[in-house]
């Protein structure tokens, strides 16, 4: 066989095996192989083993990177990102510890609107250049396929106006994005007299416009798998204050007739809503936070093909002492993947590993439930589990190496980036923890490891 990369005598390569999501106590079974090795030829991997027996199957290798001390696992795959915005809510973190809560100040007209207000005036090139340091961070920290989120323009030219720096992004930037249309992220100021006229704008008017719209397909790091279309999902934040459970089904009922992928934001406060079963009944790809899902609810979601994502930095964030119930989720044979749900109010964090080392400690996970929530079930969280999310043959290779000598370290350890090493598609594009790939221009953009 002939090889483009060959990373060899890595201390460990550490994987979860298939594609479909791993359910409940099968979450923690992972591959462990020492002194292990994976060879890629034309982005994708085309064997994995401990080393001597890799290098004995191939007779011609372009490049060779020497992983010893380290560990190799999957890119990770963050599922839940609000990663398009202008500003920060800083002040508003001060009124939390002072003893506001999240839904007094959304009520109050911040939140979700202070955000909307502040990315309504930024211009496309303040948008496009604040995301792109973001999208550099979560490189850094091993992230190399994310989902991205709208929901902070909440009127039509200003959410497409997030499609356009998400599409322009992913095209430009090794981290690939998956587009998701929240425009049902909040009721905007102008419609707070009548939040009735805001979802037949989205259902009659909106959520047509984004299906119909596409975006050319080339570009230096486009993924693979994109087919142009503006956005594969739909979500809706069903909340008090928000969406309620009537207008979350007439959304998303409106989004599946159009072809649109479904999310759903539920139980994140409020308990008992009725959104985790309305999403398990539509079809949902995955229900996200689910902090407040009552047991009977948890299990039918457990019953189901539908992913659920918990999100412990968005409690951790809230600086609360409530985290999903992640263990009774997987006693029921639930499929967990965990996310950033990074944004600019409740966690502004775009570190996957650290979303490892808070669910080891407050969801209860394993190091490897941990590992395989943040790779292979994120992925299948994206509808992505046949092409990412796992070391095996035939995959893309996107991998990470750990300055460490056993991927345990990743929940062990936090606060650090254990990030040495980003592989995209077989093209490495963080080296000793910088980031090293070239953008459109040809330029390389700077910054140690956060």
């Amino acid at each position: 066989m002939q090889a483009d990369l060959l990373i060899r005598h890595a201390a460990q390569v550490v994987t979860p095996v298939g594609r479909r999501p791993l359910r409940g106590k099968a979450l923690g079974s992972l591959q462990v192989i020492p002194d292990g090795a994976v060879a890629v030829r034309e982005g994708r991997i085309l064997a994995v083993g401990p080393t001597a027996e890799v290098e004995a199957r191939l007779r011609e290798v372009t490049e060779v990177l020497e992983a010893r001390g380290q560990v190799v696992v999957p890119g990770f795959v963050d599922p839940h990102t609000h990663l398009v915005w202008a500003g920060d809510r800083a002040a508003e973190f001060e009124r939390r510890l002072q003893g506001a809560t999240y839904l007094e100040i959304l009520q109050a007209g911040g939140g979700i609107l202070a955000t909307v207000r502040a990315t309504r005036e930024a211009s496309v090139e303040q948008l496009r250049a604040e995301t792109r340091s973001r999208m550099d961070r979560m490189l850094l920290h091993g992230t190399t396929t994310a989902e991205a989120k709208t929901g902070y323009g909440l009127a039509p030219e200003a959410e497409f106006r997030l499609l356009d720096v998400i599409h322009d992004l992913d095209a430009t930037h090794p981290l690939d994005l998956v587009p998701t249309f929240l425009g049902a992220h909040a009721i905007p100021e102008e419609h707070r007299a009548d939040p009735e006229a805001y979802v037949a704008l989205l259902v009659e008017a909106m959520l047509p416009a984004v299906a119909a719209r596409r975006y050319p397909v080339e570009g230096p790091w486009r993924a693979p798998w994109t087919d142009g279309r503006a956005a594969w999902f739909c979500d809706v934040f069903c909340e008090r204050g928000a969406f309620d459970l009537d207008q979350t089904q007439r959304i998303l009922e409106a989004a599946r007739r159009l072809g649109f992928g479904l999310k759903v934001h539920a139980d994140e406060f409020v308990p008992s809503l009725g959104a985790t079963p309305l999403a398990v009944a539509l079809g949902a790809t995955s229900v996200d936070h689910l902090v407040s899902t009552p047991p009977e609810h948890l299990a039918l979601l457990a019953r189901s093909e539908t992913v659920g994502v918990m999100l412990p930095g968005t409690s951790f964030g809230l600086g609360s002492g409530h985290y999903a119930p992640a263990r009774r989720f997987l006693e029921a044979g639930g499929a967990l993947a965990i996310a950033t749900d990074l944004n600019p109010g409740t966690s502004w964090c775009e570190s996957m590993p650290m979303m490892m080392a808070l669910a080891a400690r407050y969801l209860g996970l394993t190091p490897a439930e941990a590992l395989a929530a943040a790779t292979l079930n994120a992925a299948c969280a994206l509808g992505l589990g046949h092409e990412i999310g796992s070391v095996e043959i035939g995959k893309w290779a996107d991998l990470v190496g750990i300055d460490a000598p056993d991927y345990r370290h990743l929940a062990y350890r936090y606060g650090v980036n254990l990030v040495h090493t980003v592989i995209k598609r077989g093209k490495i594009v963080v080296r000793e923890g910088r980031a090293v790939y070239r953008g459109t221009d040809g330029a390389r953009p700077g910054g140690d490891r956060p």
